[in-house]
């Protein structure tokens, strides 16, 4: 009995946090992009950078001359020769990877800025990062993209120079 009162005082002697409803809108932490929009967005991005790769893997490393692997292959070496399209190799090769990392680390990213109430000088910068795995994936084999690209150029140039 006396247990019994004695919880009951440490139970009215409770402090209730304030909870204040107009600050719940500022806390909600909105992405950018849409993770499954910028995945499959994505997708479309990687897709042709990624079949050139295995294009050129196929057709030098693997000896394969067939219509599909060598068709890609003479189309991006035609494009560098056209005057006016010379430029579309490395925006398929490195922009459009760019793109695709960009577009998926905005729709994983969710960056806050907050005040405190009982200082008003003090803002607190929070930035949250969310798993999503297609995603993630994306960017990875973007970078891949990324780095093989960056790694013939680096190569062609040290070949072209000796």
């Amino acid at each position: 009995m006396k247990d019994e009162d004695e919880f009951l005082k440490q139970m009215e002697n409770l402090q209730v946090p304030d909870i204040n409803p107009g600050e719940h809108s500022k806390m909600v932490k909105m992405a950018i992009m849409n993770a499954e929009r910028s995945a499959a967005l994505g997708t479309w991005l990687i897709i042709v950078p990624c079949y050139f790769l295995l294009c050129v893997c196929m057709y030098y490393y693997f000896h394969i001359h067939t219509g599909w692997f060598g068709a890609m292959f003479t189309l991006m070496s035609s494009l560098e020769k056209t005057p006016f399209i010379n430029f579309l190799g490395p925006v398929v090769l490195f922009v459009l990877p760019i793109v695709c990392i960009v577009i998926n680390t905005l729709s994983l990213v969710h960056v806050g800025v907050q005040k405190h109430a009982q200082q008003q000088r003090v803002r607190e910068f929070s930035i949250t990062v969310k798993v999503k795995l297609w995603n993630i994936l994306l960017i990875i084999i973007s970078l891949a993209v990324v780095f093989a690209f960056i790694a013939y150029v680096m190569t062609e140039n040290i070949s072209i120079k000796s």
